[in-house]
């Protein structure tokens, strides 16, 4: 180990649950360096219970405080396989930044809330490093959506590509999609979640392929073999959610299977691989009209994160629904695509202990800049 080194460690699982990523990074030179990275299928029955504590059920509140418990000895588990494999021991970390798992985010209720599991008790107990965490409650208590708080990130990461352009914009497809748009002649940054991503796809393909090794269409494969039902995508690009201007941010809460079959029960008859299609070239239409939304001049250059960078057939319809962009992957940034939300939280734990603010009002339309989070010690 070198003794100039400023390690954190980052835990992220986003909305699609499928698992949990944790990651070791530098911050010691001008950019931070990925020194290592492993993740974690969530497993069964925590995945289950997870997804199912995302609506109102029976015996909730004891529910919850299992899974909050079960989540962190996971969390806790994979921090310590990332030391082994890495070579570091718990001393040389700074602070584990851990997102934890969303189960309710509902900014838009009377009294906004946003809920995340993973007791970060448990996990600095456990692992005997700090941890940083509750990142998103702050920013409500200052009237913010909570999320998405990665724009600031990408603002410290990759304002130099900026300045290189009129304005880029870096485009995260998770579970949810959202977008980041870095403007050359100012330092504001504008940014929220468009809507959906892998969740729905996700969903469909699941329920059309039970049996299938893959959780998910792998290279849009399925949806490339689908044709656009024109009536319901229309339908879908009018909903709400996709309507309703900046700040906002949404989740599996919203964009759920009731919320997808409330709209196939106005279809008289459809075709499973048809459905694919369909919500594939809706992620890319509602990421396009969030684009517009923004209302900048020219986004030059679109840099795509998450597992959705990978599916082929997405990328095909994001670039015919905004061809005015040149579409990239931030691979060629140099940060690996799965890895930059799990970075964000590592880097988010530094800006707590720095006491530097970690969400952007622009983005979250909280009234002020603010440290976010909470210390946990061991």
């Amino acid at each position: 180990m070198q003794a100039q080194q400023e390690l954190y460690i980052g835990l992220m699982s986003g909305t699609s649950m499928d698992a949990l990523d944790a990651v070791l990074v530098d911050f010691q030179g001008s950019q931070p360096k990925l020194l290592q990275h492993i993740d974690t299928p969530l497993g069964e029955p925590l995945r289950s219970e997870l997804i199912a504590l995302c609506k109102p059920g029976n015996n909730e509140l004891h529910r919850l405080a299992l899974a909050d418990r079960q989540f962190a000895e996971l969390s806790a588990e994979l921090v310590l396989k990332l030391l082994q494999v890495a070579g570091y021991r718990a001393s040389a970390i700074q602070a584990i930044g851990s997102h934890g798992q969303t189960v309710r985010h509902m900014p838009e209720a009377i009294s906004p809330y946003t809920v995340q599991l993973g007791d970060p008790n448990t996990l600095a107990a456990l692992t005997g490093i700090p941890v940083v965490a509750d990142f998103r409650r702050k920013d409500i208590a200052l009237g913010g959506q909570g999320a998405p708080l990665v724009p600031a990130f990408h603002d410290a990461l990759f304002r130099q590509q900026a300045a290189d352009a009129n304005a880029i914009a870096i485009l995260n497809l998770g579970g949810i999609a959202n977008i980041s748009v870095l403007q050359a002649q100012n330092n504001e940054v504008l940014g929220f979640d468009t809507g959906p991503a892998n969740t729905l796809l996700d969903l469909w393909f699941q329920l059309q392929h039970p049996d299938a090794a893959d959780t998910f269409d792998r290279n849009g494969d399925y949806a490339a073999s689908g044709k656009v039902i024109d009536r319901l995508l229309e339908k879908l690009m009018q909903d709400p959610y996709i309507r309703q201007a900046p700040p906002k941010s949404t989740g599996r809460e919203y964009f759920n299977q009731q919320w997808l079959e409330e709209y196939l029960e106005q279809l008289p008859h459809w075709h499973g691989a048809d459905l694919q299609a369909t919500l594939a070239e809706f992620t890319a239409q509602s990421v396009a009209h969030g684009l517009q939304q923004c209302q900048v001049d020219s986004i030059e250059k679109v840099y795509v994160a998450g597992g959705g960078a990978f599916n082929r057939d997405l990328m095909q319809r994001l670039r015919h629904n905004y061809p005015q962009a040149n579409w990239h992957s931030v691979a060629e940034l140099g940060v690996d695509p799965q890895h930059l939300e799990a970075m964000a939280f590592a880097w988010l734990a530094r800006q707590y202990m720095l006491r530097q603010p970690g969400n952007l009002p622009t983005v979250t339309g909280a009234s002020r800049a603010t440290v976010l989070g909470g210390l946990y010690l061991p």
